[in-house]
């Protein structure tokens, strides 16, 4: 272990014990600190946003949410996997450093504070509502006052809830379910600002949507994303991934799984107004990952490190901080929900902190590390750094893949290999990859 990782890890457990210690001194209030929420869904691709792409998608909600707030054009996850891109969400450090690098085996370490054990000690009161998948318990997690969950994934229809400790079964359409779940808690008396993670199931496959909604959008085109014609090569690893089944069906039931979540988030604005507080709650939108749809000769899922997979949506309303209307086009990532939210609290940042929080009108990040970590179909290990023009790929345990150099301004979709025409780019984003792994502490996890 070298000496930055040792430090790193070193101070990471003194916050955390820190923590431990002012949660135990009594919660301190400050005026004007917002409520917040953030809602996470699954699998939601980047472009299925009505104010994105008004002419394949309705989502009249969460484009209230963009018109009344901003829409960060250019987010994405750093790790295109549901349990290692929430568990970043949670800590505002990379997979490699919460050590949750695949879905279901394993939470975040206990030396790695999340957003809810920090503000909890800053006199939050702090809620969990929805899927948690990772270790495959579902009792309470620390820095939780109150918590919902399920095992595993869950289902669309059936589920066996975790209430507090207790168990609770549910027949509901499970986005009905949390967001029934979410509004009970906002409607709850508090002395508290709050922190609430509203954590959804949808949009994952298989994609079931509410009954109520098995016809809708059935009026509108249904995109078209396969890119065969320019397949980057022959020698796809991703062999589970290709399209089964009919796509347009498939994309059709995605819009409609979608359709709940969108419909929930008005019943959640609704009840904020209801409660006179919508103005003074921070709400954040994302998703874990992207999705493919089609795009490189039928590829179906995610873990790439192709565009589709790895830009999620991204929007935020709060009045005090953010301009109504606003797109904001730097880079944002996963990894920078926790210090953004520690400066809305007004809560300093600490140096164990991977990301940087996106409040403010820099320019952001000219670049960023994509990892993702074998474990299940045929996706291989990835290593991948993206810049605002170019992106580099690489196969470390996998060398007879080669590598893949993407212009991603003369060529979005990414169908053209330009390392042999760009040497001189592909050298560089070399030498960067290694800049961003040495920043980040990069180390193989052990898994």
């Amino acid at each position: 272990m070298n000496n930055r990782v040792f430090v790193g890890r070193i101070l990471s457990f003194l916050t955390l014990v820190l923590l431990t210690v002012l949660a135990g001194c009594g919660a301190r209030e400050e005026a004007g600190r917002p409520n917040i929420i953030v809602i996470i869904t699954d699998d939601h691709r980047y472009d299925f946003l009505g104010s994105v792409s008004p002419d394949f998608m309705q989502t009249p909600n969460l484009d209230r949410l963009a018109a009344e707030g901003v829409r960060f054009s250019n987010a994405f996850v750093t790790t295109s996997l549901c349990s290692p891109a929430r568990a970043t969400y949670l800590t505002g450090v990379y997979a490699h450093t919460h050590k949750v690098v695949v879905n279901e085996d394993m939470d975040i370490t206990v030396a790695t504070a999340t957003i809810a054990q920090r503000l909890q000690s800053e006199g939050y009161e702090t809620a969990f509502i929805g899927k948690w998948h990772q270790a495959r318990r579902t009792t309470p997690r620390p820095g939780f006052d109150h918590w919902v969950s399920f095992q595993r994934q869950g289902h669309y229809f059936v589920n066996t809830l975790n209430v507090d400790g207790q168990w609770e079964l549910s027949r509901k359409y499970i986005t009905d379910e949390l967001t029934d779940r979410a509004i009970d808690y906002l409607k709850r008396p508090k002395d508290k600002p709050f922190l609430m993670f509203l954590s959804h199931k949808a949009v994952h496959q298989p994609f079931n949507p509410a009954y109520r909604d098995t016809l809708r959008f059935t009026g509108l085109p249904i995109p078209d994303f396969d890119t065969s014609a320019g397949l980057i090569r022959d020698k796809s690893p991703w062999k589970e991934n290709r399209r089964q089944g009919d796509g347009d069906i498939l994309i059709q039931r995605y819009r409609q799984t979608l359709a709940s979540v969108d419909d929930g988030l008005g019943r959640l604005l609704g009840t904020l107004e209801e409660q006179g507080i919508l103005d003074n709650t921070a709400i954040i939108y994302v998703g874990d990952n992207g999705y493919l749809m089609g795009e490189h000769g039928g590829l179906w899922d995610k873990r790439a490190a192709f565009e589709p997979s790895i830009r999620v949506p991204m929007l935020m309303r709060y009045p005090a901080r953010i301009k109504a209307g606003s797109v904001d086009e730097k880079m944002v990532l996963n990894l920078d929900l926790v210090p953004t939210l520690l400066e809305l609290a007004g809560v300093p940042s600490t140096p164990d902190l991977q990301g940087r929080s996106w409040l403010g009108d820099g320019p952001g990040r000219e670049s960023f590390l994509y990892e993702y970590f074998a474990s299940e179909g045929d996706v291989p290990t990835i290593l991948a750094v993206r810049t605002r023009d170019w992106k580099l790929v690489t196969y470390p345990k996998n060398p007879e893949l080669g590598a893949e150099l993407f212009n991603l301004v003369d060529d979005p979709q990414e169908t053209t290999n330009q390392i042999q025409a760009n040497a001189g780019m592909f050298s560089d984003l070399q030498a960067e990859l290694e800049r961003l792994k040495k920043e980040t502490d990069f180390q193989w996890p052990d898994y």
